[in-house]
């Protein structure tokens, strides 16, 4: 009797060490800044990320394109990646310029 109980309880200790090295994400209103770069010096343009607890992570560089001209053009380019509550990661890639915003990413419908 003394080692199936001592089996069970192996087992039930192996059960919550597993569920613990596999748990959630930290949810969003408790999540904290694991990284944070910003390079914005305020001419031509600038660069930043960060990433999040809750596993969000986002990237972003600009660019100003034709300075002085009439077709003077901040030409943006960058991703942000999340966590949806099914557990599945989404990444949104994306560029805004002078046409438009264009995003493209798995999740999205395509032509």
């Amino acid at each position: 009797m003394q080692s199936s109980s001592l089996c069970v309880l192996a087992v039930c200790a192996f059960v919550l060490i597993s569920s613990l090295s596999a748990a959630p994400l930290d949810d969003s209103q408790h999540a904290t800044i694991l990284r944070y770069d910003n390079d914005n010096i305020g001419t031509d343009g600038y660069n930043f990320g960060y990433e999040t607890s809750d596993g969000i992570t986002r990237q972003e560089q600009a660019e100003l394109k034709n300075a002085g001209t009439e077709q003077e053009a901040l030409s943006v380019r960058g991703s942000v990646s999340w966590v949806a509550p099914d557990g599945q990661t989404y990444t949104l890639h994306y560029i805004a310029d002078e046409n438009g915003f264009q995003p493209q990413g798995d999740h999205l419908p395509h032509n």
